[in-house]
C-alpha cells in the first residue's frame, strides 16, 4: 500500500507542478479502462497453466500435441499484434480494443465447450488475436493519452494489470481444482473444472467491452486521420484549453503531411541506408524478442507442469504459481515508483543482470538433482534453491523487462510510425513467445530442465549487451520528441 501511495503522490506532484495541470482523475480513469485489456491479456495467457492435465485427458494428446494446444494461442497473438498495429492507424486505437474485447468473450466461451483438439485450437487462436491486439494497443493508447511526466507509471499500471490477470487466473485455477478435487474432475453443471477455468474470463471481458464505450479515441490517432475537430475536443479534456493549440500543432509537425501512416515509413529514406529498416525498428524488435527469450512464459504457461516435474504435488504446484503471481505484482508496484525517476534503461539493465544470475542458479539446482523412475527429484537444499531463485527471477523480470519493454514500445516510436512499429515489434514478440512455449515440452524430455534454463540464462546475458549498446532513454520526452 505504501508503494501505491508514494506513486500516487508522485503522480499528483508531477501534474500539479504545471499551471494548467491535466485533469488527473479523468486521465487515470481512461487509462484504467485500457488496462482491463492488460488484465485479460494476463488472464487468458495464464489460465492455460492449470488446464494442461485436463486437455491431455480430454483430447488424448501427446507431448507435442499438448505443446501445440498450449502454444496455439500464440499464433493468434502474433497475427493479432501485427494487424492491430496496422489497423489501429486506419480504424483507431479504441476500435481495435473493442474488437479485442469481443474476441475475448468468444474465445473464453469456446475454449471451455471445445470437444476436440482442433476446435479448442480454433478458439484459442481467436483468444490469441484478442491478446495480441490488447498487448500492443493498451500501452499504445495509454502512451498517447498520458502526460510525459507520468507516462511511465501509467503504462506500468498496465503491466500490473497483466500480472494481476495472471494472478487471478492462478487463484481461480487453484480454487477450482481444489474444490473439484482435481482440474479433470466435474465441478458444476456436469462440466469439468478445467472448462470452468476458461469460462470465468467471460465476466471481465464483457466489462472491458462496456467500459471501452465510455472512453475517447486517442488524440494522436485523430490527428493522423485528419479528424481535427475531434482531436481538439479530446485534447481540451486531457490537457486544458490553454494547451490545446500548442499540443495540436506539435502533433501535426511530427507526422507526414502528405500521407497517412504506412509500412514503408519504417524504412530509411535518406543517406546510404535508403530502403533498410530504421534503427529504432530493430531496437523495438530486439526489446520484444529478448523479453521472451529469457523464458518468462515458461513459468507462466507451464508453472504447474514444471514444479510437478521436480516432485511437487498438483496442489503445491498451483500454490507456487500464486506465490509467483504475488511476487510479480510486488515487483511491478516498485517499478511504478521508479520508472519515471530513474528511467527505463537502468531498469532494463538491472533486470537483465538479475535474471542472468537467478536463471543460472535455477539451472544449477536442476543440474544437481537425481532421476528417480524417470522423474527429476530435487534434494531439500536444491529444491529450496530452485524455488527461491525462480521467484527471484520472476521478481527481476517484472521489476524491469515486464513493464519497461511495453512502456518503451508504446512510447519510443515517432507518431508517424507508432502503429507500424508496434505491428512489427508485436509480431516479433509473439513469434518468439510461440517458439519458447512450443519448444519447452520438447526440451523438457530432451535436454531436461537444466539444459532449458541454461539456454534462457544465455539469452539473459546477451540482453545485457543489447541494452548497453542499443537502447536509448525515453524518460520525460514528449511523444512528439521521439525521432527514431
Amino acid at each position: 500500500m505504501q508503494a501505491i501511495e508514494n506513486s500516487i503522490d508522485g503522480i499528483q506532484g508531477a501534474a500539479q507542478s504545471r499551471q494548467d495541470a491535466p485533469p488527473l482523475p479523468f486521465i487515470v480513469l481512461i487509462c484504467g479502462v485500457a488496462t482491463i485489456g492488460g488484465f485479460l491479456f494476463g488472464f487468458d495467457s495464464g489460465v492455460i497453466n492449470g488446464t494442461v492435465t485436463g486437455l491431455q485427458q480430454a483430447f488424448n494428446s501427446n507431448t507435442a500435441g499438448t505443446g501445440f494446444n498450449v502454444a496455439s494461442m500464440l499464433l493468434g497473438c502474433a497475427v493479432g499484434a501485427f494487424f492491430a498495429g496496422r489497423l489501429a492507424d486506419l480504424w483507431g486505437r479504441k476500435t481495435l480494443l473493442l474488437i479485442s474485447a469481443v474476441l475475448f468473450v468468444i474465445s473464453a466461451w469456446g475454449s471451455g465447450v471445445a470437444s476436440s483438439s482442433p476446435e479448442f485450437v480454433f478458439y484459442r487462436i481467436l483468444g490469441g488475436l484478442a491478446v495480441g491486439a490488447a498487448s500492443v494497443m493498451s500501452p499504445a493508447y495509454i502512451s498517447e493519452i498520458a502526460p510525459a511526466a507520468i507516462r511511465g507509471r501509467l503504462i506500468t499500471i498496465n503491466q500490473i494489470a497483466i500480472i494481476s490477470g495472471l494472478f487471478a487466473a492462478f487463484v481461480s485455477n487453484y480454487w477450482l481444482a481444489n474444490t473439484a478435487g482435481s482440474a479433470v474432475n466435474e465441478w458444476w453443471m456436469g462440466y469439468s473444472a478445467w472448462r470452468w477455468m476458461f469460462w470465468i474470463e467471460i465476466a471481465p471481458a464483457a466489462l472491458f467491452f462496456l467500459a471501452l464505450l465510455l472512453i475517447p479515441e486517442s488524440p494522436r490517432y485523430l490527428v493522423l486521420s485528419k479528424q481535427t475537430s475531434r482531436a481538439t475536443e479530446v485534447l481540451r479534456k486531457l490537457y486544458g484549453e490553454s494547451a490545446v493549440n500548442d499540443k495540436l500543432e506539435s502533433i501535426r509537425e511530427s507526422v507526414a503531411g502528405d500521407h497517412r501512416p504506412r509500412m514503408s515509413d519504417l524504412l530509411e529514406s535518406a543517406g546510404q541506408r535508403v530502403g533498410k529498416l530504421r534503427k529504432i525498428v530493430w531496437v523495438g524488435i530486439g526489446l520484444a524478442v529478448f523479453q521472451q527469450l529469457v523464458g518468462i512464459n515458461v513459468v507462466f504457461y507451464y508453472g504447474a507442469v514444471l514444479w510437478q516435474a521436480v516432485g511437487f504435488s498438483e496442489s503445491d504446484a498451483l500454490l507456487i504459481n500464486i506465490i509467483s503471481g504475488g511476487v510479480s505484482i510486488a515487483a511491478c508496484l516498485i517499478t511504478m515508483t521508479l520508472i519515471d525517476r530513474i528511467g527505463r534503461k537502468p531498469l532494463l539493465l538491472g533486470g537483465s543482470i538479475g535474471m542472468a544470475v537467478t536463471l543460472g542458479l535455477v539451472a544449477f539446482a536442476f543440474a544437481n538433482s537425481a532421476l528417480v523412475d524417470g522423474k527429476l527429484q530435487l534434494s531439500e537444499s536444491m529444491g529450496l534453491l530452485a524455488l527461491v531463485a525462480a521467484n527471484a527471477y520472476v521478481f527481476f523480470f517484472n521489476g524491469s523487462w515486464g513493464p519497461a519493454m511495453w512502456t518503451m514500445l508504446g512510447e519510443m516510436f515517432p507518431n508517424q510510425i507508432r502503429g507500424s512499429g508496434l505491428a512489427v515489434s508485436g509480431l516479433a514478440q509473439w513469434v518468439a513467445n510461440f517458439g519458447i512455449t512450443m519448444t519447452f515440452p520438447i526440451m523438457l524430455t530432451g535436454i531436461g530442465l537444466a539444459g532449458a534454463y541454461g539456454i534462457y540464462t544465455l539469452f539473459a546475458l546477451l540482453s545485457v549487451a543489447f541494452v548497453l549498446y542499443m537502447v536509448h532513454e525515453t524518460k520525460g520526452l514528449e511523444l512528439e520528441q521521439m525521432r527514431g
